[in-house]
């Protein structure tokens, strides 16, 4: 730990914006300062959103420097990612970027395989704060995943900068197992999310809906905690089939079950949507403070599921103040009652104490040994527990 900094790198799971799922290969300069001053603008960097991260396609394709350097796209960042991670850090914000562990990217830019710590070194210098690494055209055996992402958690710690590593490998390796060891603070546990609650493509690891993600969370709890988080992918709230990924968008409800399941299951945070216009309705599902408190907790319990009856489903999450929150979430297409029993949930029945809803905001029963809840199609009711 940084004596000068005693926070904890990725001490909670880190909140953000990040460019693939709303600009893809379209992402450029304008766009990220006009992000960095609305997530200023809209209060949420004062609800904890710091990092600003460019996904792929920023570099030149074809071709680094004479050096060996990646060099940004002059026609989208015609003054490089110098001047604009520091205009990123005036605001107080950090900055990140985007590469893999092949000799391409996704999208067929240079990727960063052989060229480690000079890219780590590059990158300290223009001032990131973040990397995504992917592993694309990468082998696809674990063994090699591990040395790959090992040669790039030691560049990074070596190249004179604090560097937050979040490991993008799709989970089909168990990152869980050894992205920690790797120098990771950050591992993908799932597939790509779009903007669907259902997968758009079946028997592919791009197209996962809300729902199906849900799934790849199960059983990860105990890998998660401060300085290491299992990341379900990027929010896709907000974009309402408008972004550069695939899926129509999903209901209101549905994007609070994202919001919801996300923060108890202790994934980082990281905004896809063009905040800059975002109606009211996705910035009441971003800003929701009691909500992202669950995700922030400092305790860094993730949540498991502790209850599956059918398509409904009760998920715990222990807080650092001795209670808990339990998401209450349906997963079919009717409207049903969630029901448990305070022993269920890991409380004596005669403990003391307030339910609150957080959604609504306001607490809506003392604790008894029995309760109920209605709850929607698809939606999730996050519940927090407070004992006395």
């Amino acid at each position: 730990m940084n004596l000068m900094n005693p926070k904890p790198l990725a001490g909670t799971p880190p909140l953000g914006f990040n460019s693939w799922n709303m600009f893809g290969a379209k992402v450029n300069a304008e766009a990220i300062r006009g992000i960095a001053d609305a997530l200023i603008s809209t209060g949420l960097k004062d609800c904890g959103y710091e990092y600003v991260v460019i996904d792929d396609c920023w570099a030149v394709k074809d071709h680094r420097d004479s050096h060996g350097d990646l060099i940004p796209d002059p026609e989208r960042f015609p003054d490089g990612m110098k001047p604009l991670a520091d205009y990123v850090h005036s605001l107080g914000l950090k900055f990140g970027l985007y590469s893999d562990a092949a000799e391409m990217t996704c999208a067929g830019y240079p990727g960063s395989f052989g060229f480690e710590e000079q890219d780590a070194r590059q990158w300290a210098a223009w001032g990131v704060d973040y990397l995504k690494y992917d592993y694309c055209y990468a082998p696809p055996d674990q063994a090699t995943a591990i040395e790959r992402y090992t040669r790039m958690g030691s560049a990074l710690r070596g190249c004179g900068r604090e560097i937050l590593f979040s490991i993008c490998e799709w989970g089909g390796r168990s990152p869980h197992l050894w992205a920690r060891q790797a120098g990771g603070q950050v591992w993908l546990a799932t597939g790509d999310v779009v903007d669907s609650w259902v997968n758009v493509q079946s028997g592919t690891w791009w197209g996962l809906g809300i729902d199906t993600a849900l799934d790849q969370a199960a059983g990860l709890h105990e890998y998660a905690g401060p300085g290491g988080w299992n990341d379900m992918d990027m929010l896709v709230v907000g974009l309402s089939g408008q972004g550069h990924i695939p899926g129509t968008g999903a209901s209101f409800l549905e994007y609070r079950t994202q919001v919801s399941m996300w923060s108890a299951l202790c994934s980082p945070l990281m905004i896809g949507c063009d905040i800059r216009s975002m109606n009211a309705e996705t910035a009441g599902l971003l800003m929701n403070r009691e909500v992202l408190a669950i995700n922030q907790d400092p305790l860094g319990r993730q949540a498991e599921r502790i209850k599956k009856t059918g398509d409904l489903e009760i998920w715990r999450k222990r807080l650092g103040d001795g209670g808990m929150a339990l998401a209450l979430l349906n997963r079919g297409s009717s409207g049903a009652e969630i029901y448990f029993k305070t022993g269920e949930v890991g409380l004596l029945e005669n403990t003391r104490g307030v339910i609150r809803d957080l959604w609504k905001q306001a607490d809506i029963a003392d604790l008894q040994p029995d309760f109920s809840c209605p709850v929607r199609p698809h939606e999730t009711v996050l519940l927090r527990i407070s004992c006395s």
